[in-house]
């Protein structure tokens, strides 16, 4: 299949230029102006999505080179960015920042080559001038096919930008536009914790924030330029991912402020084939909803929320009692130390032996290649899927029951809890990497509902 999707890709010279920032205020100033949008993140991240959610008010999804092929990519593309005006994507780190020091694998520019995307490198110019565009002229020059097209500043001021952009036009004919800039906007910081920003929630006055950026935005920004360029992409090739539709079942996904981490995509695999994706918080309800065959416990901070979750004894019964009577479940990272027997000095559900406690750094941080030592819910024994790692906390028993290994370093462990109803683990995954991990959990769901007294309510 082919199919024309106006977009455009924000890519910075390196974390913390102000990626996010202007993506937002892009987002927001386009938004006021009435028109149809479609966000993506590139990498594995799960924050920056919610800040694209909270601003466009529709999903916004992954697009990652290291957990999907190539076809899968363009396909999740041109899904999600069917009917848009226009689609924004933003970059991950640096933008030729890859698996290891010197690789692009799984970069930000990796996805702008396979999508064939217009890039807007995204520079922040506080504190320097002229060598701003040296800086351009070195991720113009690094890679030729670069698809870099246009630059925004970012902390920049306007005599400094005006400046600027007419030395641009002077050093890169033809190559790239100026296509505006931000000046410093301290009241409209968005803060950061050490897994990246703080959760979208979280953030005090959002709206404030977003309504001022996206009025400097309209200022300083050239969106009718954006907008052009974004029409001159060239139209996307795919073959569509299909997967099997099912008899209906439901699945309870925990979402509140401590469980907030999911691949948008990844809820819609199940609901592409045939659930209904019941939400509950562990927060604040006494219980799990009735009628459920499925339960996904995602990642997220259950370590700030320690108190409130153990207090919250009903729930903490309610979930022990539906998995020792078989609920199929998948707890990713959060949900699994939601598992445990403690988180710090709190106890949890206490269904897995092992206690989670703070490690004091990044643990296991980076992509990994997830292979089973024994068939289980999701697949069978010497099956993969790729997937990632990041967090703080760590646990006496972190499982055994898959390998994972960083194939940039070679470095391999065991992880995960499995069973014939259960993946429980730090590692994070995405259907679209192995649809079949989808599937299976899918058809576990499906024998729970067949299963005598499937219907029963998993309460106190």
């Amino acid at each position: 299949m082919e199919s024309r999707i106006p977009r455009i890709l924000f890519a910075g010279t390196g974390s913390g230029c102000g990626k996010t920032t202007v993506t937002c205020a892009v987002l927001q100033a386009l938004v006021n102006r009435g028109l149809q949008i479609g966000a993506f993140k590139c990498g594995p991240d799960y924050i920056d999505p919610m800040f694209h959610r909270r601003v466009i008010g529709a999903k916004s999804t992954n697009l990652d080179s290291y957990f999907f092929d190539d076809n899968t990519l363009r396909f999740l593309l041109s899904q999600n960015g069917a009917d848009r005006d226009i689609s924004i994507l933003e970059g991950v780190m640096g933008y030729y920042d890859g698996m290891g020091l010197t690789s692009t694998r799984g970069s930000t520019y990796s996805i702008a080559q396979i999508t064939q995307t217009p890039v807007v490198l995204v520079a922040n110019a506080k504190g320097a001038s002229l060598s701003v565009l040296a800086a351009i002229q070195g991720f113009l020059d690094f890679c030729p096919e670069n698809q870099i097209q246009g630059v925004i500043l970012n902390q920049c001021t306007a005599s400094t930008y005006k400046v600027l952009a007419e030395e641009m036009k002077k050093r890169f004919p033809g190559q790239v536009r100026s296509l505006g800039f931000l000046p410093g906007m301290p009241d409209c910081t968005l803060e950061s914790r050490h897994l990246g920003l703080v959760t979208a929630a979280e953030v005090e006055d959002l709206q404030e924030k977003l309504r001022f950026l996206a009025l400097q935005a309209e200022k300083t920004i050239d969106l009718n330029g954006l907008m052009q360029l974004s029409k001159a992409a060239p139209s996307i090739r795919y073959v569509p991912v299909e997967l099997p539709r099912f008899a209906p079942v439901r699945i309870a996904i925990a979402k509140d402020r401590a469980f907030c981490f999911y691949y948008e995509d990844s809820l819609e695999a199940l609901t592409r084939m045939g659930a209904e994706l019941v939400p509950f918080s562990p927060l604040t309800d006494s219980a799990l909803p009735e009628d459920i065959q499925g339960l996904y416990l995602g990642g997220g901070y259950p370590e700030l929320y320690g108190k409130r979750l153990s207090e919250n004894v009903s729930m903490r019964h309610s979930i022990q009692n539906a998995l020792t009577k078989g609920l199929p479940c998948i707890a990713e990272c959060g949900g699994f130390m939601y598992l445990t027997e403690e988180i710090g000095d709190f106890p949890m559900v206490d269904y897995l032996p092992g206690k989670s406690f703070d490690n004091g750094k990044l643990t296991r941080f980076g992509y990994v290649r997830l292979q089973a030592k024994q068939d289980q819910m999701l697949c069978k024994a010497g099956e993969e899927i790729r997937g990632h790692e990041f967090h703080h906390w760590d646990c006496t028993n972190p499982g055994s029951d898959f390998t994972a290994l960083k194939e940039q370093s070679g470095r391999h462990w065991e992880c995960v809890v499995s069973t014939p109803t259960l993946y429980a683990g730090y590692p994070h995954f995405h259907f679209y990497a192995n649809p079949s991990f989808a599937i299976n959990f899918y058809r576990t769901c499906l024998e729970e509902k067949n299963h005598a007294g499937a219907y029963r309510p998993y309460g106190h």
